[in-house]
């Protein structure tokens, strides 16, 4: 697979090259179901009680996320990220609650609630969603699951996701860059479920339209997917600042042939684990941060990482069969298989 741009990667190439990092999964792939559930631990004690700083951007809001109103108020996330299909962001929220909980039972009492952080993409053409098979034993499954090393492609909440009429689902990236004579990584981690086959374009080569034979397809629907989008930085910046980088994402986003179509739920969240904002704290220390005039390696980082993790779920995925019949072919087997 192609390196996008001129920054080098970190050790892993995926966003668990940012200290701290981890991400885990619970796959669900049997017969008509084929979902899961995808979490990203920001650090490994308790988020509740050591909030990260972080900023959500809602590029078309074509979907159904929690979280996102107090994310955007106070500029925290206080429980891991976690991803699913769309159907199954109630169960998974109320998973979240129950973990918080269970670790602070002053939640919702002595103490203030919380805000569990769910991110959804529609994986129905694969999927069959009306089961409702997602449980809240999967979001413990995947928390648990979370590693510095995990699988990317048809996994977790990418089991059934779609990319650009191919096989989608989890990706991931990074990029090290140099600000002010130090050293951050960026890491980048997407669930890719968007896109119509005529428009995608690798590293800058319309693709696209000559895979049109190799997936079977009479014709292109209109865009009705979604992809999240996660940026993780090292480097230290305030919740304005993340929201600037998280911006960002679009450009790597469009680079891949996305037009951000009309059904199309397109998220990008950035956060920070320079520093916490402890939950009982009466001031905060926060390090110097980096100036607005010196963003612009980080800019740049968040869209190569961006980019290079949708590509990196196309590779990484596999050929799946799903409800009805319905299948995805994986990018790579259309390109062994185009005319």
């Amino acid at each position: 697979m192609t390196h996008i741009g001129s920054l080098e990667a970190g050790p892993h190439g995926t966003i668990a090259d940012v200290a701290g990092v981890t991400v885990g999964h619970c796959t669900l792939a049997e017969g008509a179901v084929q979902t899961g559930v995808t979490v990203i631990r920001p650090h490994d004690g308790d988020v509740y009680r050591d909030k990260v700083p972080a900023a959500a951007c809602v590029i078309n809001g074509f979907g159904k996320s929690v979280g996102l109103v107090q994310l955007e108020e106070l500029g925290v996330i206080e429980t891991p990220v976690a991803l699913t299909n769309t159907f199954g962001v109630g169960t998974i929220a109320t998973a979240q609650i129950r973990a918080a909980i269970a670790a602070n039972p002053r939640i919702g009492r002595e103490d203030p609630s919380v805000n569990p952080l769910v991110f959804e993409c529609n994986d129905g053409y694969l999927n069959d969603m009306q089961a409702l098979a997602i449980h809240e034993a999967h979001y413990a499954r995947a928390l648990d699951a979370c590693s510095v090393a995990f699988e990317r492609g048809a996994v977790g909440a990418g089991r059934g996701m779609s990319c650009f009429e191919l096989k989608g689902g989890i990706g991931s990236a990074s990029r090290v860059v140099r600000c002010n004579e130090r050293a951050y990584t960026t890491g980048a981690l997407v669930l890719a479920n968007f896109g119509r086959l005529p428009q995608l374009t690798i590293a800058g080569d319309a693709l696209g339209s000559a895979l049109l034979a190799a997936t079977q397809e009479t014709h292109v629907k209109p865009e009705q997917g979604s992809i999240i989008m996660l940026i993780a930085t090292d480097a230290p910046l305030d919740a304005r600042q993340l929201r600037r980088l998280a911006m960002r994402s679009t450009a790597g986003l469009a680079r891949t042939g996305s037009v951000y179509g009309h059904g199309s739920g397109d998220i990008a969240l950035a956060f920070t684990t320079a520093y916490t904002v402890p939950h009982d704290a009466a001031f905060i220390a926060v390090p110097p941060l980096v100036s607005d005039a010196r963003l612009d390696p980080l800019f740049q980082a968040a869209a190569d990482g961006i980019e290079q993790a949708i590509l990196d779920a196309l590779f990484s995925a596999e050929t799946v069969a799903g409800r009805d019949g319905h299948r995805r072919i994986s990018l790579k087997d259309a390109l062994r298989t185009r005319p």
